[in-house]
């Protein structure tokens, strides 16, 4: 599944939301509603006015606070209105809520260990990594599928959500997905649609992306 009919040059933005105090404390918010910090608020403004550069054509985003105060700023640039939807949520992980990450190492250290490997753990008891993708890709491609060609749609979501979705629309087996590596607060990834699917044109990008010049375009 790459979501693609024939190559109609659509891109996808994925966009992660800005800073929050939890993530200044590395305590695991998963899918509890931690609101952004003023520093964060401001990542959203400037971002959005770099997104809206490209011109998106659609904007959807998780309805936790963190995400829907980020897509609102790219909103107010461009005028779209935005689809929340929960499907976009990030990875519930269960009794790993609200533990930083040495509290985490500490509790559940064979759990985490295993999880680093690239094996399927429930973190906390919570949702499998291919869980997440089985949520959230669909709504990503449903929306990439209403685009006109070479139209862009921005998905405004979560670092380990946004993972987990690029893992499974480039068609990547599971257990390396951890190799896209993360997002930092309010940086993007960009995939194109190319004539076998889905590709990563950009990765953890804080500004807009340049064509690819040389002999691999």
């Amino acid at each position: 599944m790459n979501g693609t009919q024939g190559a109609r040059g659509r891109r996808i933005v994925l966009w992660r939301h800005g800073q929050t105090a939890w993530n200044i404390e590395r305590r695991f918010q998963g899918s509890l509603d931690i609101e952004l910090t003023d520093t964060g608020v401001a990542q959203a403004h400037r971002a959005a006015r770099l997104l809206g550069a490209l011109k998106p054509d659609a904007i959807i985003a998780s309805d936790l606070r963190r995400a829907a105060a980020t897509a609102a700023e790219l909103s107010a640039v461009t005028g779209l209105s935005i689809a929340h939807d929960a499907g976009l949520r990030e990875t519930y992980a269960g009794k790993w809520q609200g533990l930083t990450h040495e509290e985490i190492i500490e509790r559940f250290g064979e759990e985490y260990a295993a999880w680093k490997r690239g094996e399927p753990i429930r973190r906390g008891g919570g949702e499998l990594e291919t869980e997440v993708a089985d949520r959230a890709a669909p709504v990503v491609l449903e929306s990439a599928d209403k685009l006109p060609d070479d139209g862009t749609l921005v998905v405004v979501s979560h670092g380990g959500t946004i993972r987990t979705t690029i893992g499974r629309l480039l068609g990547l087996e599971p257990r390396t997905w951890e190799a896209l590596g993360g997002l930092s607060n309010c940086c993007w990834s960009v995939l194109g649609e190319g004539a076998r699917g889905w590709r990563l044109l950009e990765h953890n990008a804080g500004s807009l992306p340049e064509p690819v010049l040389g002999d691999d375009d």
